[in-house]
């Protein structure tokens, strides 16, 4: 059994069933965390500051890392930790701060919709970093395959909902013009390539270390933790670290927590590829909970999307 497919030596992978639970848990909260954070909206506006969601998302993922690590009960674990080994984890934490800046500063050079489309062609960084980084190499059918769940992202970021009858209110760039700049258009290669390469680079690690999964995620988010207060502290004045939370915000911090210990045991056991499903496959989710919660219309874009997405897995994973 091969790497790609959970074959780590000396580390198991879960059972079929709770691997298929842990996908379906993970598209499930990927898919919500839109619509939660619609709900925590007043008049139009998110009443607190990102930065301390992120923040206070990354510290719960560091407690439960680290609950899950004491629950092992291995006193000997403790007192001969692997400092060393932790090291490498500060690159990940790097990346992937770096990543959720550019998406911030690549609003100024371009249009949300465009944005929203572009941002796809990660999916093919991914694979190509995959294929380069991990000396994998990937069918035409599998190939295909990408390209299909690459159309099915564009296709519903594009034109996938509708509000016909005006339950949300326009964000302040509903009247932007389509557009993207030549800075805006490197930038976003940017993004592509630090988001392949984030996600690359972290399956690797955690392959390679013979270490329970529960010690690289308290590794891992003690980087993350450091790098988001910063970035909180430097972000200058604004609401308070609580301020402006509700039920709705402490829903969408413990989601996004879980989704994260998620998404590391499907890069451990799994593959930057199977990320790739599991995040494109959530566009369904959230269609399905915009339509819900949130009143928004389905439309024919949503269903091709839906089409594309069941041909790419079955291209992907059917001829296994």
């Amino acid at each position: 059994m091969n790497v790609e497919e959970g074959g780590i030596p000396g580390i198991g992978r879960p059972s079929q069933a709770r691997w298929v639970l842990m996908l379906l848990l993970s598209t499930t909260m990927y898919g919500a965390h839109a619509p939660l954070l619609a709900l925590c909206r007043i008049d139009g506006h998110v009443p607190f500051r990102p930065s301390s969601a992120v923040l206070w998302t990354e510290l719960t993922k560091l407690l439960l890392s680290a609950f899950s690590l004491m629950a092992r009960r291995q006193p000997r674990l403790w007192d001969t930790l692997p400092w060393r080994q932790a090291a490498p984890f500060a690159l990940s934490a790097l990346l992937y701060g770096a990543n959720n800046n550019l998406v911030i500063h690549l609003q100024r050079y371009m249009d949300p919709s465009t944005y929203q489309v572009m941002s796809n062609l990660k999916i093919g960084s991914t694979a190509l970093l995959y294929c380069l980084c991990l000396n994998r190499r990937l069918s035409a059918r599998q190939g295909l395959a990408l390209l299909l769940l690459t159309g099915a992202g564009a296709c519903y970021a594009a034109a996938g909902l509708q509000d016909p009858q005006g339950h949300l209110p326009p964000p302040p760039a509903a009247s932007m013009p389509l557009h993207v700049t030549p800075l805006g258009l490197l930038l976003l290669l940017l993004y592509c390539l630090i988001s392949g390469l984030s996600s690359v680079y972290t399956e690797l690690l955690m392959k390679r270390q013979h270490l329970p999964l529960a010690l690289q995620n308290l590794f891992l988010y003690s980087f993350g933790v450091l790098m988001n207060l910063g970035l909180y502290v430097g972000g200058g004045p604004g609401p308070g670290l609580l301020e402006g939370f509700s039920a709705w915000a402490g829903l969408v911090v413990l989601s996004q927590a879980l989704n994260g210990l998620l998404m590391s045991a499907i890069m451990k056991h799994g593959s930057s590829i199977t990320r790739l499903f599991v995040v494109s496959s959530s566009l369904i989710v959230n269609a399905v909970l915009s339509a819900t919660l949130l009143h928004l219309q389905l439309t024919a874009a949503f269903f091709l999307a839906l089409l594309l997405i069941g041909l790419a897995v079955h291209l992907y994973y059917g001829g296994r």
